[in-house]
């Protein structure tokens, strides 16, 4: 059996936003961009990988979540604690310099953990973490 991850979903709050941070800032092409009902989802992908996507969608538009729920989605949204996403380029330190002059929040700078990765972190627009790790 082969199986492979297809997609991933992340949200977001302000699709121009995302839209600067994944296509502009990260390189990602855009996929689809589908509008309903006055929300966007929006899925991008790094260019090459065509089977790869990320979906980045509204946070609580599933009609199942209640409005408490709504509440919380939002708050950990603002404080970063709601979602996020590990990426991997061969090029960690030129690819961190690019981001930081992009003006993006960065939560920490090329690090060697002490768990053997060499990674950075920012936070997108919505607030998820986006971990980068250098790959050879």
């Amino acid at each position: 059996m082969n199986l492979t991850i297809h997609q991933t979903y992340l949200p977001q709050d302000d699709p121009d936003a995302a839209l600067a941070f994944y296509r502009d800032a990260l390189g990602f092409e855009v996929r689809n961009d589908v509008g309903y009902d006055g929300m966007r989802w929006i899925t991008v992908g790094p260019v090459g990988q065509p089977d790869t996507s990320v979906v980045l969608h509204p946070p609580a538009a599933d009609p199942g979540i209640t409005d408490e729920e709504r509440r919380v989605i939002s708050e950990m949204m603002a404080k970063g604690t709601y979602a996020g996403i590990n990426l991997a380029t061969e090029d960690l330190d030129g690819l961190f310099e690019k981001l930081q002059a992009s003006d993006i929040e960065v939560v920490q700078e090329p690090t060697d953990q002490p768990y053997g990765v060499r990674d950075c972190a920012f936070r997108d627009p919505a607030g998820n973490m986006v971990r980068i790790q250098q790959v050879k």
